[in-house]
């Protein structure tokens, strides 16, 4: 990972003794007055990843994000012996390091309410209507991977964890407002549907092998529910980002909330209850394991030897304001 750090001029010998003091650090360079806004110099740095989360913390402590910035840059590949030195050196592994500040700027930008994150989430509903219609697994997977409902269930857990009243917020704003959007517009398609005569209430008693399972739970939803939340929060914090698509098929929210829809449209109240409680079950499921997960990470990252780089001889105090 790298770290590009714009440094007042009054704290650079002490930014440049933190970096060299640190076993993570594989290169650095320091560009005097190369900063112009804000005024400063200019600090890169390439750190192992398990080192990234102290030294962004120290950096921190001396309020160079208050007075100048701090970005993290991740980096694909490395083709030096220095950088593998800083990784064998580093505490942990890399694919383990949690770097707290990234994930919290992470999912305060992704599970903010927008124009995209709406649209992605009800043409992921009208598609998994589709698939309760056709009774198809194929495109219930589709609908799965497309929802982006997971990106605000982390912003909660994350806020939860570290206090950020709004992140929480944004993220619930983001879940409520884009389910009721996603199931409106579908209902109102549904209706369209009825109207043309495509398919009618015996929809609601039809055998449906496939998509059936919608609105059924049981005690394996909560099951499913809970390893979700788990694994998807392990793949935010890792570097094994990819399985996170994995996650997204694995629950059903916005199946949960397309039958909710065709329920509406179709007047079947006791399959919108079920529907509703499948829904239900998985936001809470996911949300609390991803929150225990979380815990437990920030406890075994802060507090196993050797978790965070050793930097106690180096001064890290607040500077006055």
């Amino acid at each position: 990972m790298q770290l590009r750090v714009t440094v007042p001029p009054d704290r650079t010998d002490r930014v440049r003794e933190l970096f060299e003091r640190s076993p993570g650090t594989a290169h650095l360079a320091v560009l005097p007055g190369a900063s112009l806004s804000p005024a400063g110099d200019l600090v890169l740095a390439d750190v192992a990843r398990e080192s990234a989360d102290g030294l962004v913390a120290a950096l921190q402590d001396l309020d160079i994000d208050r007075d100048g910035g701090i970005v993290m840059v991740a980096v694909d590949a490395a083709a030096s012996r220095a950088a593998r030195v800083a990784e064998e050196r580093a505490p942990g592994d890399g694919a383990d390091a949690v770097v707290w500040e990234q994930v919290v700027r992470t999912v305060d930008a992704d599970s903010r309410l927008s124009v995209s994150y709406l649209a992605f989430l009800t043409i992921a509903t009208l598609l998994a209507a589709v698939a309760i219609i056709n009774d198809s697994a194929i495109l219930v997977i589709g609908a799965m991977v497309l929802g982006p409902e997971f990106a605000p269930l982390a912003g909660l857990a994350v806020a939860l964890i570290h206090g950020r009243r709004r992140i929480a917020r944004n993220a619930a704003v983001s879940l409520v407002a884009g389910f009721a959007v996603a199931i409106g517009v579908t209902a109102l398609v549904a209706l369209v549907g009825r109207w043309l005569g495509w398919y009618g209430t015996e929809l609601l008693t039809a055998d449906r092998p496939e998509t059936g399972f919608i609105t059924a739970p049981d005690r394996w939803s909560v099951v499913v529910a809970v390893l979700a939340g788990i694994a998807g929060v392990l793949s935010l914090t890792s570097a094994k980002s990819g399985a996170l698509v994995g996650v997204f098929i694995s629950v059903t929210t916005v199946p949960a909330a397309a039958d909710m829809a065709l329920s509406l449209a179709l007047g079947g109240q006791a399959e919108f209850v079920r529907a509703a409680t499948q829904l239900g079950i998985n936001l809470v499921g996911i949300l609390v394991a991803a929150t225990v997960t979380l815990a437990l990470q920030k406890i075994l990252w802060h507090r196993v030897p050797r978790a965070a780089p050793p930097m106690s001889r180096l001064p890290r105090r607040r500077l006055s304001a």
